[in-house]
């Protein structure tokens, strides 16, 4: 079956949650917060809900961090103050990047992104002016062992009507629609699997290289600069690995 790219970002935050594990568990609450008060706290009826705590929990946040979360969002009187925004831009030499972000004050985030992009050899762009160079698609990520064989899992994901899977070094990452995520993670958990990562994500179309030095260490301090945001839950990218 035919594959696309590493799951960058992922992989990005993942080595980022020893040195600030304290900042990426503020960006889960905050993530658990607003679906709860979209939705409820009953993760069985609340779909968004179960995304964000799966989300937590493979980046290693405590169980009991998560129902803090929960019940603090629940017995907050004050209304839902954070507000979903994307901002979209050009990274140096005309990377495509696309931010995901969560804000209690849009002037503020908007102001640290237009200031983040102007000082590594990018721009802010409009709304639009980069997404059309991204699919939305739902990944998963499964971690090798020994009782997984590449021939199984292409199998039962033909079974669970995912849409391709592409074998890395050391785990596996399987591609569905956006809206079939969960049914899919679902039935993969029936089958045995345990899903180190699962959530939607924006997809290059295509690849992009640099062919500036600098413009690696000006790309490499634009994303450090966003991982480091509080506002900030995802950003994705089309540089090529």
């Amino acid at each position: 079956m035919s594959g696309h790219s590493k799951w960058a970002t992922i992989k990005r935050r993942k080595g980022a949650i020893d040195a600030n594990r304290a900042k990426i568990f503020t960006k889960h609450g905050r993530e658990i917060s607003v679906a709860v008060k979209e939705a409820g706290p009953d993760p069985v009826s609340n779909s968004k809900l179960r995304e964000a705590i799966n989300r937590a929990k493979s980046n290693n946040m405590p169980n009991d961090s998560i129902l803090r979360s929960i019940k603090k969002a629940f017995d907050e009187d004050t209304n839902n103050n954070y507000e979903k925004i994307v901002y979209e831009g050009y990274g140096p030499e005309g990377v495509a990047i696309m931010v995901e972000s969560l804000t209690d004050n849009k002037n503020r985030t908007a102001g640290d992104m237009r200031h983040y992009f102007d000082k590594y050899g990018g721009n802010l762009g409009q709304s639009g002016c980069v997404n059309f160079l991204f699919k939305r698609k739902g990944l998963i990520l499964i971690d090798k062992n020994k009782n997984i064989s590449e021939e199984k899992i292409i199998n039962d994901i033909i079974e669970c009507d995912a849409d391709d899977l592409i074998t890395f070094e050391n785990y596996f990452e399987i591609t569905t629609k956006p809206e079939s995520l969960e049914n899919i993670c679902i039935s993969l958990e029936k089958l045995g699997y345990d899903a180190s990562q699962s959530e939607i994500s924006y997809i290059p179309n295509s690849k992009i290289k640099f062919s500036e030095k600098d413009s690696f260490k000006k790309m490499d301090k634009l994303l450090e600069m966003l991982e480091s945001n509080d506002d900030v839950q995802n950003f994705y990218h089309n540089l090529e690995d």
